[in-house]
């Protein structure tokens, strides 16, 4: 991890860590490293799009004050999803993209993610740059007269042709079909709803979809499935989904109100590719966190499971790899690489639709092929990155990994990990039977906390 980006981006408490004066000078790196490809007298392009959060406007004009004093013009998106500011990049043509957000996490926090030209999250080292010249107080030339950036609003425009472009991805008729669609409160908010009207017999009702700027992924979305899960049942939905605060995410609930989690959307959709002969060496990219269910559902599909570190990052670096076309996250990051560069939460949901259309099942029948091996997951609070980087280097947290390991006998799993984006250390542990996993855990997170 570097000493600002982390695994998604840069992140933390506004004006408690990330603040305007922090956001100025990362907008005049970035705007100094991406575009050293230009001509001479030739303005770098950049496209920025925000959350709902309270803070998102203040880093955002910070953001813009400092690309355009270094000498980038901005396409201003306003709120959209972020998967929608990568797709626009790469269709306008701009050199880079920048999201206001922090995603899932509650409305306290905020981020700063950057995309390069082709959609794809910043390589190590160009991120790398943009942190030497921020944290080494590097002096950029302020540019003046004609070289100082502009920026062009073009909200409107470019959230309906990103939100055409996801409506082309369906090729199957989704009338009669009754979905519940849970916003967060979050970016999904200003598209979803117009979205899911594409499709006029579908019958579409939007929950939480009015941001105040606080109440982002407030006990809502794809973190918060509980009150979705009971309004589906007795609405009798055929569908609940939810997205997170950017909308990069998306989890699911059956009829039943089954939560339907990115594991068993991967299995669902790697098995309809997989039919139609679209998935390249019937392989679909997950990670280490994803469900001992979806191993055995894919060993008895005939499907092949790649697994990656965590982060859709990594799904996706391998998926460019090797070609693959479907990866993602129990957690609702979904690769379809035919359509995206990275996670798209709407984007996942038509093609799940899609599959609960074209098949005539119910879509408690489709998930419910991969069945979910008891799984716990305990996030133990840290001080800092040092205190993780302690924890994971504990003999006596290794010793005590391998003794519940043994215990589990091949019929279960133990992950522990540092958060890539948050002071925690996450413990998981599956096994067939609950209770076991639980008591592994707790074990597990009590060890932690004696040596952080």
């Amino acid at each position: 991890m570097g000493k600002l980006f982390g695994t998604d981006g840069i992140r933390g408490i506004v004006n408690a860590g990330l603040d305007a004066d922090l956001a100025f000078k990362v907008g005049m790196a970035a705007a100094q490293v991406l575009s050293k490809e230009k001509k001479l007298g030739e303005k770098p392009l950049f496209t920025i799009g925000k959350d709902t959060r309270i803070s998102s406007d203040l880093l955002e004009g910070a953001l813009i004050a400092g690309l355009c004093s270094a000498g980038a013009d901005v396409l201003h998106l306003g709120v959209i999803p972020t998967p929608a500011v990568a797709w626009i990049t790469v269709d306008e043509g701009a050199d880079a993209g920048i999201v206001i957000s922090a995603s899932h996490n509650p409305f306290e926090h905020n981020g700063i993610k950057i995309f390069n030209g082709k959609g794809f999250k910043l390589s190590d080292a160009l991120e790398e740059e943009i942190e030497e010249i921020v944290l080494s107080g590097t002096k950029i030339p302020l540019k003046t007269h004609g070289e100082i950036g502009t920026v062009t609003y073009a909200e409107q425009k470019e959230r309906e042709d990103y939100i055409d472009h996801l409506a082309s991805t369906v090729q199957v008729d989704l009338s009669g079909l009754r979905i519940l669609v849970d916003c967060a409160n979050g970016a999904a908010s200003a598209t979803a709803r117009q979205l899911f009207d594409r499709f006029p017999k579908l019958h579409t009702d939007v929950i939480n979809a009015d941001p105040d700027g606080v109440n982002i992924n407030a006990g809502c979305g794809s973190t918060h499935l509980e009150a979705l899960c009971t309004m589906v049942k007795a609405g009798g939905y055929d569908l609940g989904l939810a997205f997170d605060g950017d909308a990069d995410r998306c989890l699911a609930c059956d009829e039943l109100g089954n939560e339907i989690d990115g594991d068993q959307i991967m299995a669902v959709c790697g098995r309809d590719l997989m039919s139609r002969g679209e998935l390249p060496g019937n392989m679909v990219v997950a990670t280490v966190m994803s469900n001992l269910g979806l191993h055995i559902f894919a060993r008895e599909n005939g499907m092949q499971l790649m697994c990656t570190d965590v982060g859709d990052r990594n799904v996706l670096e391998k998926m460019e790899e090797c070609g693959y076309m479907l990866g993602g996250e129990q957690s609702g990051h979904m690769i379809f690489r035919r359509y995206a560069t990275t996670g798209d939460g709407q984007l996942a949901a038509l093609q799940l639709l899609q599959i609960l259309a074209r098949s005539g099942k119910k879509a408690s029948q489709l998930s419910g092929d991969c069945v979910r091996y008891p799984q716990i997951l305990l996030n133990v609070p840290v001080a800092d990155k040092a205190a993780k980087e302690a924890v994971m280097a504990s003999e006596m947290l290794r010793g005590a990994i391998r003794a519940e390991e043994a215990l589990l006998d091949g019929q279960g799993r133990v992950l522990v990990r540092p958060s890539g984006t948050e002071a925690l250390v996450r413990v998981m542990v599956e096994a067939r039977d609950s209770e076991q996993a639980e008591t592994s855990a707790k074990k597990l997170a009590e060890i932690i906390k004696s040596v952080s």
